[in-house]
């Protein structure tokens, strides 16, 4: 297992940097790579067009060891919570060294319910990381439909896929915004509108618990969800559908 589990050298996290936040993120690997399920909403377009492989996720190396951590999380929880404990502690440390606001994405690579997954810091039992560290933001994507007993300071946004149309609406109207994938290339501008909501860029930083309530998050396709045609991917000529 790798010595530590967090990470900040990610280029979406990274872009938060200049309006004075320091990012850290986790990644897990998927199941078909780890053998445990770390995605259970996810859709095939999504499947098909996950980042995983990105960056430094081509390389071997980098990839074991997201394996490593998966397994651990998932075998021995305990060791794991710990680690991920010690890890928070020392970025919390870094971002007020360096002046910045430290935030934390627990899912790059995952979808993790952390809201359920109980945690012991300095001999204390919490309901979970976001409770042992209250004053500290923590956000992730999701496409879980059903997330319960989230706390205040775990910002989420949901993510649109081909197979969870229906319920867009809804998770709208339970506070969410949805993040939406546009075949938009990543140097074009994203539709300002889309069915009826503003859609704001998402691609300038990964900061989503800065973003207006009650819009599309835009977001370019990348690497295998260039060549989607699950539905998965939006096609800007359709904004107006």
């Amino acid at each position: 297992m790798s010595r530590t589990l967090l990470t900040e050298a990610q280029p979406k996290l990274e872009k938060g940097e200049v309006l004075g936040y320091l990012s850290f993120g986790l990644h897990f690997a998927p199941s078909d790579i780890s053998g445990y399920q770390v995605c259970a909403s996810s859709s095939e377009g999504c499947r098909d067009a996950c980042l995983y492989t990105s960056g430094h996720g081509r390389f071997t190396s980098t990839q074991e060891a997201r394996i490593r951590k998966t397994i651990r999380f998932f075998a021995q929880r305990a060791e794991f919570m710990e680690l991920l404990v010690k890890d928070v502690k020392s970025a919390i440390k870094r971002a007020v060294k360096l002046n910045m606001v430290p935030c934390f994405r627990l899912n790059l690579t995952s979808d993790v319910r952390w809201e359920t997954v109980p945690v012991n810091v300095d001999g204390v039992w919490y309901d979970n990381i976001m409770n042992a560290f209250p004053t500290v933001q923590f956000y992730d994507y999701t496409k879980h439909t059903n997330r319960r007993n989230v706390p205040a300071n775990y910002h989420l946004t949901f993510s649109r896929s081909e197979e969870n149309e229906a319920v867009l609406d809804n998770m709208f109207a339970q506070g969410y915004n949805v993040a939406i994938v546009f075949d938009t290339p990543k140097n074009k501008p994203l539709p300002t509108e889309y069915k009826g909501r503003p859609v704001i860029d998402g691609r300038t930083h990964d900061l989503r618990f800065i973003d207006p309530k009650g819009v599309w998050v835009g977001l370019s396709a990348l690497g295998e969800a260039t060549v989607d045609d699950s539905g998965f991917v939006v096609s800007y000529s359709n904004v107006a559908a």
